[in-house]
């Protein structure tokens, strides 16, 4: 698995915890990363993610909210907000990185932590939130040979 992947998966735990246990401080998240079995790139990777969450959690979580509709942010299980967190995090403040790979991620992460439905969920929000961004990529077009 590689860094960013790792540190994913560690911003998505941080925010997981920080939600149960109401902790947010610096040495409670320091602890968090010292013991997280990841190497030091993945945990600066997910402290970055955690800090910008935290920063615009607002602005994410109303992102959120826009888009599901029939669902309030209290209903969501805490893990597809957290991983929605992290993937609206990075679609709408770091233009480097791909949307498709943003997106994949966080249904990889969705689908490993998550319940049977959590990853179809995260796709389907995070692709209303990538289109209402204006990130959202265009499928390759297909030629006419390959549509054979």
């Amino acid at each position: 698995m590689g860094a960013r992947r790792k540190g994913r998966e560690l911003a998505v735990q941080a925010l997981y915890q920080i939600e149960l246990t109401g902790e947010s401080s610096a040495a409670a998240l320091r602890l968090f990363y010292e013991r997280a079995d990841a190497g030091q790139r993945a945990k600066e990777f997910a402290a970055t993610l955690v800090d910008g969450v935290q920063a615009h959690q607002a602005q994410l979580d109303g992102l959120i909210t826009e888009v599901s509709q029939h669902w309030r942010l209290e209903r969501l299980s805490r893990v597809d907000l957290n991983v929605l967190r992290v993937a609206a995090y990075e679609l709408s403040h770091t233009p480097a990185v791909p949307t498709s790979v943003v997106l994949d991620e966080a249904i990889e992460i969705a689908r490993r932590f998550g319940t049977e439905e959590s990853a179809e969920f995260v796709n389907g929000i995070l692709d209303q939130i990538a289109a209402q961004l204006g990130v959202k990529e265009a499928m390759p077009r297909r030629s006419a040979r390959e549509d054979g």
